[in-house]
């Protein structure tokens, strides 16, 4: 007998005013499968997942799950039917602990119905260490960073006893050790017959995890393929319709120092820090998540403050107490989450690329001249080609890759002489990493330095110059372009890591309980 399918979608479209999202897509998932889905931004990936986890209702089609037809209109009653999900924009509680946040409407309970607080936080705090994240359940979602919040929405829908797990990007904000206990765990529940429908636009981590990957453009299926068939290059093309190139790194003139960083400390965890970028040199910044490699770009842009050390730009000694100081002195930063840092969501484009530089662009009276804000962001749309109707386009109405070049049309708008670039292309699509990766060659050409902070190791080893490792508010290595190695990365990017006992069997013991 053949096996029969765990969730099969009959013909699912669904429009928005002026959008088709999705158009007649088929595709079944298999108990103990773990089913990847690809695709450029816009191609309809989250939309499907929205749907399957009752966020957006369908138009049109039909949605089979355990062999009955099922139509969510809640996330809750996705979950009663056994479908749980990790959502690429994060949906916690900033307000609440990680163990509340956790356990939300699920809580355990002692005698009379009162919530069971210290059996609730052990318990979350065992689901966080089998993905390797030491995160105390007390504590606020608000006080943690990006990845820390990540790891604690993973452990949230593993939580629940689903047999199938919905994975929108779950990864983005994750380092290497992170994701390997994450797909540890994911084989576990493989095991076990749990499915996974995994979404990402990291091509190595797909081609590692899934058993059979299916690729959508255009809101369509353009075709589906076993694991052991599917290329690098066939995906691409697949997902783009074209040949994309990778990485392209192209060299430039090395110049003196434009920032100069010496024995940093501050009390945000950075510790004795010093380290050099040239004009047109790119440096990447390695490490793992709550390595300091965020922390220190927040003491070099005055953010924070500096405990100790001094910070030189074009050796000249600066003191850099704000943002608007580090601005001032020739200093940019594409932040990590540029929806909560990087971009007002609800202010258009133009605002959002004049906004550092209103002091320059305004007249005596303070009001802004028109006509140069367009002009600068008409040069920046052509420059970057972002996607956009026009210069009055709600941000919020862009794709993730086009939000993100509206992040960096801002800060080069300020003419910087740095930039440091944190995780620039999170959460972006293939096509647009490859604009991202080749706008930085151009810049890096164009002589201005940039301190690159990323977790994908392949963007680190191809498009860095040098590469600094990080571990602990330390820095444990340095590598030149032609020593980039993956291994002797991580070991200095571990160096002073003592982790108590085996990560597989913290796993092992999750997973164990995840089902009882």
């Amino acid at each position: 007998m053949e096996p029969q399918p765990l969730l099969r979608v009959d013909h699912l479209s669904k429009s928005f005013p002026g959008v088709r999202a999705l158009d007649e897509v088929d595709f079944e998932v298999y108990p103990g499968e773990i089913l990847g889905f690809l695709g450029e931004n816009g191609a309809g990936k989250s939309t499907l997942i929205k749907i399957l986890s009752g966020i957006h209702s369908k138009d049109r089609g039909t949605i089979w799950f355990n062999g009955q037809s099922i139509n969510p209109h809640t996330p809750h009653e996705a979950q009663a039917l056994g479908i749980s999900t990790i959502h690429q924009e994060l949906a916690l509680v900033p307000y609440l602990s990680v163990a509340e946040n956790i356990f939300l409407n699920n809580e355990p309970r002692r005698a009379l119905g009162l919530v069971d607080f210290p059996r609730m936080n052990r318990e979350a705090e065992e689901l966080l260490r089998g993905l390797g994240a030491e995160i105390r359940g007390s504590q606020l979602i608000r006080e943690l960073n990006v990845a820390a919040q990540q790891m604690v929405e993973i452990a949230k829908a593993i939580s629940h006893k689903a047999s199938l797990i919905l994975m929108d990007e779950p990864t983005s904000a994750l380092s290497s050790r992170e994701v390997d206990a994450l797909f540890a765990l994911m084989r576990r529940l493989k095991e076990r017959g749990v499915a996974v429908v995994f979404v990402s636009h990291r091509l190595d981590e797909v081609r590692q995890i899934v058993d059979r990957v299916i690729i959508m453009r255009d809101s369509r299926r353009v075709g589906s393929l076993p694991i052991a068939e599917a290329s690098e290059e066939k995906i691409i093309r697949m997902m783009v319709g074209r040949d994309v190139g990778l990485f392209p790194k192209e060299a430039a003139p090395v110049g003196e120092p434009v920032l100069e960083v010496r024995r940093l400390s501050g009390q945000n965890g950075v510790k004795n820090i010093s380290l050099t970028v040239r004009k047109g040199e790119i440096v990447g910044l390695a490490g793992l998540v709550g390595a300091g490699r965020t922390e220190l770009a927040r003491l070099i842009c005055g953010v924070d403050s500096l405990s100790s050390g001094e910070v030189l730009m074009e050796g000249q000694p600066v003191r850099i107490k704000s943002p608007a100081d580090a601005v001032r002195h020739g200093i940019g930063w594409v932040p990590e989450d540029r929806k909560l840092h990087g971009l007002v969501l609800g202010m258009d484009v133009q605002e959002n690329t004049t906004m550092a530089i209103l002091q320059r662009i305004s007249n005596l009276w303070g009001a802004v001249r028109q006509t140069e804000a367009k002009r600068i962001t008409n040069h920046y749309i052509e420059a970057l080609s972002i996607a956009t109707p026009g210069l009055n386009q709600t941000v919020r109405n862009l794709s993730g890759g086009n939000q993100q070049k509206v992040v960096l049309a801002k800060w080069l708008s300020t003419e910087p002489k740095l930039l440091i670039m944190d995780e620039p292309t999170r959460g972006i699509d293939i096509g647009a990493k490859a604009e991202v990766h080749a706008l930085m060659s151009q810049l890096a050409q164009q002589g201005i330095g940039i301190l690159m902070i990323s977790s994908e190791m392949p963007e680190i080893i191809g498009m860095s110059d040098r590469v600094i490792v990080m571990c602990q508010g330390r820095v444990t290595g340095e590598f030149v372009r032609g020593q980039l190695d993956q291994e002797a990365i991580m070991t200095c990017a571990t160096q002073f890591l003592s982790v108590e006992g085996d990560i597989a069997e913290k796993v092992e013991a999750v997973a164990e309980g995840i089902n009882k």
